[in-house]
């Protein structure tokens, strides 16, 4: 599928129109009903030149929103204020705490702590690697690392439903649900294997 340098003409994709009784070639594309997203780049509706110009006549983008959204999108700096693209320009580049050469006299060294930074980060994951799916889960609604071993797990357990118990509280039992959770996260991480 070959598209021409200008108006987005795809040549030669063998598709019809979409439109109703058309028969011309399908060679413009339009949004169709399913978007992009993370299973995929969604679906194309292909149209003849006539009925794509017609289907961008009554396009509009701006449906559903409100006035503010609206707004927004319509601003110089739409989209900058998003953590995936605002965090491209932190000073760390968005490599989430990876060393920069700036911040070294010698190479070597930030060399150095690059490789400290895989090792750690390879260490957390070997960790991680002996809890199934559902005990990582579980380690996260505890707020525990990975490298916990069945002491320190007793040791938070006890001191979340000391936190959230409504005895300890007096009597306010607005932290009941998160004490289910820790409660149920215990439950399943003290029979784990990952602790023998």
């Amino acid at each position: 599928m070959r598209e021409t340098r200008f108006h987005g003409r795809h040549e030669d994709t063998g598709r019809t129109c979409d439109a109703t009784g058309c028969n011309e070639p399908g060679e413009y594309r339009a949004p169709g009903v399913l978007p992009a997203g993370f299973d995929g780049p969604g679906e194309w509706r292909w149209f003849c030149l006539d009925h794509v110009r017609e289907f961008n006549s009554e396009y509009d983008w701006f449906e559903g929103m409100s006035a503010e959204e609206i707004w927004e999108a319509q601003s110089p700096g739409a989209g900058w204020s998003n953590s995936s693209t605002a965090r491209a320009f932190r000073a760390d580049g968005g490599a989430g705490g990876v060393p920069r050469w700036a911040d070294f006299d010698d190479p070597l060294e930030a060399i150095g702590a690059r490789a400290a930074d895989i090792r750690r980060r390879a260490d957390a994951n070997a960790h991680y690697a002996r809890f199934t799916p559902r005990e990582r889960e579980a380690l996260n609604a505890m707020d525990l690392s990975p490298s916990v071993d069945r002491r320190g797990l007793r040791r938070r357990y006890s001191e979340l439903v000391r936190r959230y118990h409504p005895d300890r509280n007096g009597g306010d039992r607005s932290h009941e649900a998160r004490l289910g959770r820790v409660v149920e996260a215990y439950q399943l991480l003290k029979g784990s294997s990952a602790f023998s």
